[in-house]
């Protein structure tokens, strides 16, 4: 089952018998617990019976949660929902613990006392201000949505596409979405690389690495470890996916 989510800097699934070792990430996270309360280390401090966490990117930490089910949220630092996750933040803190569901509301100012995953995007979502796309960044999104899997996709693909130089159509990507073009690129293929290495087991990654545009496995497992925390290999065999976002 799938669910389309308005927002492509956001990476978001369920699974359940999620066990991780340490590890830190170049994401944003959010984990909730959809039941049973799970343990988790964070930057070295042991965390028992909790419902949830945000942690900002580079702090280590991991989960044992072989009961129950967790929602897991990566969001890109950089984009508008990123950023608007860091004012939440002084300088002196890099995490925030939830013991129990309404703490998680009250954080995130869901429109209940629920830990939905599709509500605490769309709180997330609203405080957002409201842009009007311009017409050439939509239609970068669009051809990303239809051809990310080619390897052969350069600035000058983007360029050549809305006549605008590289560095004007990179300035005005990131004026809107707070993040660059390289970067929509690299979450679109990681969402989609890790949506197949979940719900289908039987493939092998490499396979996964080609079909959605990385040259090879040595890539794929660089910046699914660099942006989540742990090569492919691992959330392969380490969670059961029930729903991604």
């Amino acid at each position: 089952m799938t669910k389309q989510n308005s927002n492509p800097f956001i990476l978001a699934l369920k699974a359940r018998n999620l066990t991780v070792e340490i590890h830190h990430h170049s994401a944003y996270q959010i984990v909730t617990s959809n039941d049973t309360p799970f343990n988790s280390t964070i930057d070295g401090t042991l965390y028992e019976h909790i419902h949830g966490f945000l942690i900002k990117p580079h702090v280590p930490h991991f989960c044992v949660a072989e009961k129950g089910t967790l929602n897991v949220l990566n969001i890109e630092p950089y984009s508008n929902i990123g950023l608007e996750l860091a004012v939440r933040f002084n300088e002196e803190r890099s995490y925030a613990v939830f013991d129990s569901p309404s703490d998680t509301h009250l954080f995130f100012q869901t429109s209940k006392n629920s830990v939905d995953v599709n509500q605490i995007v769309d709180a997330l979502l609203s405080k957002l201000p409201s842009i009007e796309y311009d017409e050439r960044v939509t239609k970068i999104v669009d051809y990303i949505k239809a051809n990310y899997f080619e390897q052969n996709i350069t600035p000058q693909t983007f360029s050549d596409l809305v006549f605008l130089s590289p560095s004007r159509l990179a300035s005005l990507f990131k004026e809107q979405t707070g993040s660059s073009l390289s970067k929509y690129l690299l979450w679109t293929r990681l969402r989609q690389a890790i949506y197949l290495t979940l719900s289908d087991k039987d493939r092998s990654l490499t396979d996964i690495a080609y079909d959605t545009g990385f040259y090879d496995l040595p890539q794929f497992n660089k910046y699914m470890y660099e942006m989540f925390g742990m090569p492919p290999k691992a959330l392969k065999f380490n969670s059961d996916l029930i729903e991604i976002y």
